[in-house]
């Protein structure tokens, strides 16, 4: 009885320390994985306006006609542009992120939400979002200007009214990778993993 029960003792801890062995092996491959998955940044398009290139310079009045939104012209603050669209699923779940931007990041950002279309439309989307707070444009030459094909898509320009970075944003990750490659002063994160490689 001692012996079996000796032999099954012995055989009990020889597989925790292949278990031990197991984990360690899995936890060496899992930090290998991050090492070889870069951080996926915003996708740049190759239309319009370049990083580093002067915005196109507009003044818009917003949705509710109370201000006028001067993009492209020198500021006190960089502004984000975020391109959307009161259909966009992926827009929409976006719509908290921003806000925490805009409070997060006020004191340097100012956060223009832009789009086109009918205004009863988008008036309803602001209602319905709770999007009083951020000034809303309508326009189609805006999105023109930037060559937006397709949405949610954001622009950082700093206070100069240059194109700083840019791309098609899907999530958290996505649009503050714009910040990201705004302080490392490239024109996106991959192309400074790209010069770091």
């Amino acid at each position: 009885m001692n012996e079996a029960l000796m032999i099954s003792n012995v055989l009990l801890w020889i597989a925790v320390l292949a278990a031990l062995v197991g984990l360690f092996a899995l936890a060496r491959q899992i930090g290998v994985l991050y090492e070889r998955v870069a951080p996926m940044g915003a996708l740049m398009m190759d239309t319009g306006p370049k990083v580093g290139e002067p915005s196109p310079v507009f003044d818009l009045t917003t949705i509710t006609g109370n201000a006028v939104v001067s993009i492209g012209r020198a500021r006190d603050k960089s502004t984000l542009l975020f391109f959307l669209s009161p259909t966009c699923p992926v827009c929409k779940k976006l719509l908290p992120i921003l806000r925490s931007i805009r409070s997060n990041e006020g004191s340097w950002l100012d956060v223009v939400l832009t789009s086109d279309g009918e205004q009863p439309e988008h008036l309803a989307f602001i209602e319905k979002a709770g999007l009083q707070a951020f000034p809303y444009v309508l326009s189609r030459d805006l999105g023109i200007g930037y060559r937006v094909a397709k949405l949610p898509y954001a622009v950082l320009l700093d206070e100069h009214g240059r194109i700083v970075a840019k791309g098609l944003v899907n999530s958290r990750e996505q649009l503050e990778s714009l910040f990201t490659a705004k302080e490392l002063g490239v024109a996106s994160v991959q192309q400074f993993i790209d010069q770091q490689a």
